[in-house]
């Protein structure tokens, strides 16, 4: 599955990109420091410099993942787009 995050124009040269999963009240790191995190080592990556793409999908990755940028060089330093999946 990919789940698309897109960065329409930016002045910061190189923005900071999180992937974090939320589940049951609980958020933890997907991306972070410019690599994957826990599980997702084996089986994501990053294309496109900002979608995550997640290989052999089960029930257990149902959730909310938010996409965080950071770009201290533009107006609006920080946004985040909620993409929900559900694995049936």
């Amino acid at each position: 599955v990919e789940l698309s995050c897109i960065i329409k124009s930016t002045e910061t040269p190189d923005p900071r990109i999180e992937w974090k999963k939320i589940r049951d009240g609980e958020t933890s790191y997907v991306f972070f420091d410019n690599k994957m995190q826990g599980n997702f080592v084996t089986r994501a990556e990053i294309v496109s410099r900002t979608s995550l793409v997640i290989k052999n999908t089960t029930r257990m990755d149902t959730a909310t993942y938010r996409c965080e940028v950071a770009a201290p060089s533009d107006t609006k330093t920080i946004d985040e787009i909620n993409i929900q999946l559900t694995v049936q």
